[in-house]
């Protein structure tokens, strides 16, 4: 599933060729992915003029002069298609101005999208349970410390609710409890506040530098112009199970499984 950089990376790429345009014309090509379509998508849209992108979570947003936003969430598989040569079975939702077309294009059909009213984006209620977004100032040693404090449940857990911290996904959180030196199993109550200071940075270190590198492109993930992300070379314990720690401490990487997902860290310096 795409994560936040992988969106972020959408959502700059559609911004080139999208931010301050007048959309022509809209299509929808079934009635449904994940969720059906608003019903009034097509007349919201057509003839609006973009009036800026932006980023919450997981979540890619699409901002208009007609006070309505709509957002599209990525699912499993969907991503952006920019000026495309050709059209794609799996292009379920089209929009176009006098210069570009871009195809939301789905193999899975795990991805929607959805129109708001953007006074009302923080009140749509996806949004109005999510924490604090991991790159911006609300994430703070003192926030983690009081959502964690007498809680028992694994770090790696705790980090994954998008109501402590909006948008970390599995790759993400793996990557950055090693950069921190924290174990996915520690019980988050017991991590001291220079811990999770460290955890902050670690967390902003990772997502950036994916974002830098254009995402992680697992399975069918690609940018909106067609390019590969390669933060994937950059991995330090995700998938790289049995293989030796790069600290060289000695540690070889483990797999664990907790609630239901994969968790790889290295039992020597991952403490």
């Amino acid at each position: 599933m795409p994560e936040l950089p992988e969106v972020e990376t959408t959502v700059r790429g559609l911004a080139r060729y999208l931010d301050g345009e007048r959309i022509t014309r809209v299509a929808v090509n079934r009635p449904d992915m994940r969720r059906p379509f608003p019903v009034d998508l097509v007349q919201a849209l057509t003839g609006a003029t973009v009036t800026g992108l932006s980023r919450r979570a997981k979540y890619g947003l699409i901002h208009t002069d007609r006070a309505r936003s709509l957002i599209f969430h990525l699912g499993m598989s969907g991503r952006w298609r920019i000026d495309p040569a050709e059209a794609d079975k799996h292009d379920h939702f089209v929009i176009e101005t006098a210069l570009h077309r871009f195809a939301l294009c789905d193999p899975r059909r795990f991805g929607w999208v959805d129109l708001v009213e953007t006074a009302g984006l923080d009140a749509w209620p996806p949004f109005a349970a999510m924490g604090p977004e991991p790159l911006e100032s609300g994430l703070t040693a003192p926030h983690l410390r009081m959502a964690m404090r007498g809680r028992l449940q694994a770090i790696k857990l705790m980090l994954l609710d998008q109501r402590i911290v909006a948008g970390l996904g599995n790759i993400y959180v793996c990557e950055a409890l090693f950069r921190a030196g924290i174990d996915p199993r520690k019980p988050s109550g017991k991590v001291t506040n220079a811990a999770l200071a460290q955890l902050i940075t670690a967390i902003r270190e990772v997502l950036q530098q994916s974002i830098e590198d254009g995402g992680s492109t697992l399975r069918d993930y690609a940018r909106p112009d067609g390019e590969l992300g390669y933060f994937a070379t950059r991995f330090d314990v995700y998938g790289r199970e049995g293989e030796t720690c790069k600290r060289k401490d000695g540690g070889v990487i483990q797999r664990i499984v907790q609630g239901g997902r994969s968790s790889w860290f290295c039992p020597v310096c991952q403490k």
